[in-house]
């Protein structure tokens, strides 16, 4: 029972990323029916933006020490953060340790920026072109932003802590008083927290705010929008940033789960393309449901026990579960009729 629960808890927080980004890539094929490879590379960026918080926090002065000697005889140099000298030792060395959460604040108008330039200045040129040149146009790009990434901050993988105070583990089964131990990282907790506050904030966004509906009409009917003197397109614009910021914050706080490397994009990305299709294209809620569905089953298949009866089930089940499910919902769990038809 303990094991099936621990497993059920590893997949909510794999399910919350491939949710997170799924949810952004449906935003962005509902709104301008691009299929956006790069939304992957976006992931991989947000995490980055921890790893720049921390380099930037981290940056010192250094000074010798007045009494003490290194090995060599010389005075000993000692680094200090600027923000401990600004802000003062405990003050500063919070403010470094807490540099995860605070490259929220740092990647929000960095991912909206990077959104509207990938829009504006690419992807708004291939609105009528075929999927398949959307495809290549958008993979390519991601090949590009990650080798930018890698010249950078370099191919090893960066770690970036949490904070002290979220390091370490939860027992669930003390918690409930139950006899087993069920222990579960508090990070992954607070990612999965995390997650659905960004996926409640973006479905209440659409839903109750007159933007969301405006966005939510042209989605249905973009020409009829049109033709009430609405500028759809420079919504659909914002939207596409606003996607892009869901995947960076996926991202950021995925950052001290998995040490951000460059190619961490590109194996969610697919992944996640297979998510939003077995949700449906354009469903967001299908989106949603599928990615933590599939995260957990995944988890479910990871198991020795499973792995025992059916060798290397784990890298293959959310395709055999797409395969299933669009032989028998060719649209998906969720999916619109007409969408991929057009």
């Amino acid at each position: 029972m303990d094991a099936i629960l621990l497993q059920v808890l590893n997949g909510l927080d794999k399910g919350s990323a491939y949710a997170l980004i799924a949810l952004g890539l449906t935003l962005i094929f509902g709104t301008l029916g691009v299929v956006n490879f790069a939304h992957g590379a976006l992931f991989m960026i947000g995490a980055f933006c921890s790893v720049t918080v921390q380099k930037i926090l981290n940056i010192s002065t250094v000074a010798e020490h007045p009494t003490q000697k290194d090995f060599l005889g010389n005075p000993l140099k000692v680094e200090t953060p600027y923000v401990e000298t600004w802000f003062g030792t405990d003050v500063g060395a919070s403010i470094i340790d807490w540099s995860v959460p605070l490259a929220i604040l740092f990647a929000i108008p960095v991912m909206l920026v990077i959104g509207f330039i990938m829009e504006r200045g690419l992807i708004k040129h291939f609105y009528k072109r075929p999927h398949a040149d959307q495809i290549l146009v958008t993979f390519g790009l991601a090949i590009v932003l990650q080798e930018v990434i890698k010249y950078f901050y370099g191919a090893n993988p960066i770690p970036t802590p949490a904070p002290d105070a979220f390091r370490g583990s939860f027992d669930f089964g003390a918690f409930f008083g139950l006899d087993v131990s069920l222990i579960y990282p508090y990070w992954r907790l607070v990612y999965f927290g995390f997650s659905a506050l960004v996926i409640g904030a973006v479905f209440a966004f659409l839903q109750f705010t007159t933007f969301g509906m405006v966005v939510r009409a042209g989605m249905a009917d973009r020409e009829t929008v049109g033709l009430l003197g609405i500028d759809i397109d420079r919504r659909f614009t914002i939207m596409f940033g606003i996607a892009a910021a869901v995947a960076g914050l996926a991202g950021v706080m995925y950052a001290p789960i998995n040490s951000p490397n460059y190619h961490m994009g590109m194996d969610f990305l697919v992944l996640s393309f297979v998510v939003v299709v077995v949700g449906g294209m354009g469903s967001l809620p299908g989106a949603v449901l599928a990615g933590f569905m599939l995260g957990i089953l995944e988890s479910f298949a990871s198991m020795n026990e499973v792995k025992a009866i059916l060798p290397g089930i784990d890298q293959i089940i959310i395709y055999v579960v797409a395969i299933f499910i669009l032989l028998t919902r060719p649209r998906g769990l969720m999916g619109r009729k007409g969408v991929m038809e057009e």
